[in-house]
């Protein structure tokens, strides 16, 4: 199939085809969890939780890399401690679990 990523977002946005914003179950359901660990998916019928509050979105250093991603998360927990000090709630998006940035308790939303 020969498309590109700009077609099928077009199509996407013709159809109204939006993703759904789902709570990941860290206790395999065996007691109610409420975490903040978050992914999208387009297999939903409704999201998991509510969007009423302004959220401060912070963006993650990606990957590891040798000798240059510590500094660059330490630079994202910095961001999102002083947000939080300063009463705003906050949205981490970063794909590197192994990083500090992306622990359940450092933001009030985590993708």
């Amino acid at each position: 199939m020969k498309s590109t990523e700009l077609a099928i977002r077009m199509k996407r946005e013709e159809f109204n085809i939006k993703p759904y914003v789902k709570q990941i179950d860290t206790v395999a359901a065996e007691w109610p969890a409420t975490t903040n660990y978050l992914y999208l998916t387009y297999n939903g019928l409704n999201h998991d939780l509510n969007f009423n509050d302004q959220h401060i979105m912070v963006l993650g250093s990606g990957v590891y890399r040798i000798g240059s991603s510590v500094e660059f998360d330490w630079c994202a927990v910095g961001c999102l401690r002083e947000l939080r000090r300063l009463g705003k709630k906050t949205i981490m998006v970063n794909y590197n679990p192994e990083t500090v940035s992306t622990d359940y308790d450092m933001s009030d939303r985590l993708y």
